[in-house]
C-alpha cells in the first residue's frame, strides 16, 4: 500500500494546489496571473521535451504555441458563425492537433540534424513564420490580430466560461492532465531513448534506433503540447496576435526552462511560475523589466546552471546530510555583499532608465526604494556606484570561502555515501 501511495502524493498535492489557489487568491488580477501560469507551465514543459529530454535547443518553439492558438481562435469563430454544438473544453485539443501538424511538417526539416544546425533551422523557421504573420493578414489578422468571444460557444454543463474563475479551472484541468501526460512520457521507453539521443546519438544508432526519428517524434510531442498551451491562451485572452509566435515568446520559454532548471521535470514548472509572476509584477514597477530578465538569465547560467530547482536540491541534500551548518558562515559573509551589489546595480539601471525617460520629456524625478530622487543630480549616482563597486569587490574576495565551504560539504556527503 505504501509503495502505491508515495507516487500519488505529489500529484494529489499538485491537484489540491490548483483547486485551492482561487480560494487563497480570489482577486481578478490573481486569477488572470494564475491562468497564465497554468498556460506557461504546459508551454515550458513542452519545451523541456526538446531541451531537457532530447537535448535540442530550439529558438522557435513559440511557432507551435502561436499557430496552435491561431487555429484554435479561428475554430472558435467558425463554431460561433455556424452555430455548431462545440463547447470550450474541446478547443485546446484543436490547438494541440494544429501544433502537432505543424510540428511534423517543420520537424521533418529541422530534426535531420542536431546541435547548432537544429538551433539555426529552428530560428529560421521561427523568423519565417513570424514575418509571414504580417503578410498573411487573413489568417493572422495583421498587427491587430484575431479576436473572438468565448462566451458565445455552446455551454458545457451550464458553464459558458465567461467569468475568469471558470476559465482558470478549465486551464487548471488541462494543466494537470498535460503535466501528468508529459511526466508519463518521460517514464516510457521512448522517454529513455530521448535521453539516450541527448547523451550519445551514435550509440543509439549502433543499437538499431534512428536518432532522427526519435528527435522527430519528440519534436512532434513538444509541438502538440505547445499547441494546447496556445489554444488555452486563445480562450483566456480571446485574442491572438503576431507577438505570440515571435522571437520574444520563444526566448521567454527558454528563460523559464533555464531559470527553473533543465535537469529536472519540476524545473520548467517552477521557472514558469517565477517568470510569469515577475513578468506581471515587474512590468508594473519598471519599464526595464526585460533587462532584469536578461541579467537573471546570465546569473543563473553562470552561477546556478542547474536552475532554481537544482540549487534548492543541493541545499536540501546538504541539510539532510547534516552539513548545512558549514555553509552558514560563508553565506553570512557573502550575503550583505551580494545585497549591496544588487542594490547598486538596480539603482544604476533605474537611474539610467529615468535619464532616458527624461530625454522623452518625462522628467528626471522618480521614486526609488521609497525615496524621491532626481536622476539628473550627482548624489544618487555616487551612492549607486559606491554600493555596486563595494559589493562586487567584497563578493570576489569572499567567494573563495563559499567554494571552500561547498568543498567541505561535498566531501562530508561523499564520505557518508549520500
Amino acid at each position: 500500500m505504501t509503495a502505491r501511495r508515495v507516487p500519488l502524493a505529489p500529484w494529489l498535492a499538485f491537484a489540491l494546489i490548483l483547486v485551492a489557489a482561487p480560494c487563497v487568491f480570489p482577486s481578478a488580477t490573481s486569477l488572470t496571473m494564475m491562468s497564465l501560469m497554468g498556460i506557461m507551465i504546459i508551454f515550458a514543459l513542452s519545451y523541456n521535451i526538446l531541451l531537457g529530454q532530447t537535448g535540442l535547443l530550439s529558438f522557435g518553439h513559440a511557432v507551435y504555441y502561436g499557430l496552435g492558438g491561431f487555429v484554435a481562435i479561428h475554430a472558435m469563430n467558425a463554431v460561433i458563425r455556424n452555430k455548431l454544438g462545440v463547447s470550450i473544453p474541446v478547443i485546446p485539443l484543436v490547438g494541440g492537433l494544429a501544433g502537432l501538424a505543424f510540428g511534423v511538417l517543420f520537424g521533418l526539416v529541422s530534426t535531420r540534424r542536431a546541435g547548432i544546425v537544429f538551433s539555426m533551422i529552428s530560428l529560421g523557421i521561427g523568423e519565417l513564420v513570424s514575418s509571414s504573420s504580417f503578410i498573411l493578414r487573413t489568417f493572422f489578422g495583421g498587427e491587430e490580430g484575431i479576436t473572438t468571444n468565448r462566451s458565445k460557444l455552446t455551454s458545457f454543463f451550464g458553464y459558458k466560461f465567461g467569468p475568469q474563475l471558470e476559465v482558470y479551472y478549465l486551464i487548471a484541468v488541462w494543466c494537470f492532465f498535460c503535466v501528468l501526460a508529459m511526466y508519463a512520457l518521460t517514464r516510457t521507453p521512448f522517454g529513455r531513448m530521448c535521453n539516450a539521443v541527448r547523451e550519445n546519438p551514435e550509440r543509439v544508432e549502433f543499437v538499431g534506433y534512428s536518432p532522427r526519428m526519435v528527435r522527430l517524434i519528440a519534436f512532434s510531442f513538444a509541438a502538440f503540447f505547445a499547441g494546447i498551451a496556445g489554444g488555452l491562451a486563445a480562450i483566456s485572452f480571446e485574442i491572438m496576435n503576431a507577438q505570440q509566435l515571435g522571437a520574444q515568446q520563444s526566448s521567454l520559454v527558454l528563460l523559464m526552462t533555464y531559470i527553473g532548471g533543465v535537469g529536472s521535470f519540476t524545473g520548467p514548472i517552477v521557472g514558469a511560475v517565477i517568470i510569469t509572476f515577475l513578468q506581471i509584477m515587474l512590468s508594473d514597477v519598471t519599464s526595464a523589466w526585460q533587462l532584469y530578465f536578461g541579467l537573471m538569465f546570465i546569473a543563473v547560467v553562470l552561477f546556478a546552471p542547474e536552475g532554481v530547482v537544482g540549487w534548492t536540491t543541493l541545499h536540501l541534500r546538504a541539510l539532510r546530510g547534516g552539513a548545512a551548518r558549514r555553509l552558514a558562515p560563508a553565506y553570512a559573509l557573502i550575503g550583505p555583499s551580494l545585497a549591496a551589489s544588487a542594490l547598486g546595480a538596480i539603482m544604476i539601471i533605474e537611474l539610467t532608465n529615468r535619464q532616458l525617460a527624461e530625454a522623452r520629456s518625462e522628467g528626471s524625478s522618480m521614486r526609488l526604494f521609497g525615496f524621491d530622487v532626481d536622476a539628473s543630480t550627482l548624489p544618487p549616482w555616487i551612492t549607486a556606484a559606491t554600493l555596486f563597486a563595494a559589493g562586487t569587490v567584497l563578493c570576489f574576495r569572499v567567494w573563495p570561502r563559499v567554494g571552500d565551504a561547498w568543498g567541505a560539504v561535498n566531501a562530508r556527503l561523499h564520505f557518508r555515501g549520500d
